[in-house]
């Protein structure tokens, strides 16, 4: 009997099959996992082009009509999270191919924007690497997160969650995005910016939490970087293409801010030879924001629901 084939993409560290019960699909369909990110679209293909399901992580592997083309037994997309702007819906939809999401939970990534940020103001990579290497004992000087600013671009879902921590730390929290108001601002216990060149040049750290969309693609550019203060850090765990990425390599490297903390990147994996990766003022991650075992579980448990419902006709969290 031939059955329906299925290729998990991505699964860089090898967890996929035991984040989560697959027993339900088993005799029903052939599941594969490629751990390997294959950039090369005709190894792509040749890798799934025999699936009629897919089950994608986030944003690590573009789903665009172009690939969709070269899948004609592609009957169903399933993506971790509601939101993934590499997958192409419509095209999908287009070509009778269903694309179905999941649950993902926002604590992951406000810890991560928390690990980041406290470790620029502590330099603990700095301070950890030289203690390890039998360096000098004590070698900077921390700053402090009590009494100083914190600006917040964007103030959703996990944009209000860093907010309560930074007010719990002490800080003066302060947030602008294009649509927030002084009311929701108000309900985040937080301050409305009237623009965000006065949160910029009045933060000590800025942490961006916006969608990446047409409008606030490039949105912190060079005359954004030169309003912050020299020894403010900018942290992202949202998105890259918030940010212009030759600006910030010329605001890192020319001191216009003191550093960054970066876990999102325009090409990931990082590339080997790319400058965000040794330079001494960047606190740099492999986007691991939603990288935990409870979203682990989710992403994969529910893409199993997702792949029975599509299977009894009845597809659930499908998105448009």
């Amino acid at each position: 009997m031939n059955l329906p084939r299925c290729a998990v993409l991505d699964d860089y560290q090898g967890v996929a099959l035991s984040s989560a019960d697959w027993s339900p699909l088993a005799g029903r369909v052939e599941v594969r996992v490629l751990r390997e990110h294959l950039t090369d679209r005709d190894a792509l293909v040749a890798a799934v082009e025999d699936c009629e399901f897919l089950v994608v992580m986030r944003e690590r592997t573009p789903v665009d009509a172009a690939l969709l083309d070269r899948l004609p037994r592609l009957r169903l997309i399933v993506t971790s999270g509601l939101r993934n702007a590499s997958v192409d819906v419509a095209a999908a939809r287009a070509r009778g191919i269903t694309v179905c999401g999941t649950a993902s939970s926002s604590e992951p990534p406000t810890e991560l924007t928390w690990a980041l940020l406290l470790g620029l103001a502590r330099h603990v990579r700095t301070e950890a690497q030289a203690l390890r290497e039998g360096g000098p004992w004590q070698s900077t000087v921390g700053a402090d997160l009590a009494g100083r600013t914190l600006g917040l671009v964007g103030l959703g879902k996990i944009g209000g969650r860093v907010a309560r921590i930074g007010l719990a730390f002490g800080m003066d929290v302060h947030a602008w995005s294009p649509n927030l108001t002084e009311e929701r601002a108000a309900e985040h216990g937080v301050r409305l910016a009237k623009d965000r060149r006065e949160l910029l040049g009045s933060s000590d750290f800025v942490s961006l939490h916006l969608v990446l969309s047409d409008r606030t693609r490039g949105l912190i550019g060079e005359p954004e970087l030169r309003a912050m203060r020299p020894s403010a850090y900018l942290v992202n765990t949202s998105r890259a293409g918030l940010v212009d990425g030759g600006a910030l390599l010329r605001a890192l490297r020319e001191g216009w801010i003191a550093g960054a903390g970066l876990d999102v990147f325009e090409t990931e994996p990082l590339p080997a030879d790319d400058p965000l990766r040794t330079l001494p003022n960047v606190l740099a991650l492999p986007h691991l924001g939603y990288v935990t075992e409870g979203n682990y579980g989710r992403y994969f448990g529910q893409a199993v629901e997702d792949i029975e419902a599509f299977l009894a006709g009845a597809p659930v969290r499908e998105l448009s």
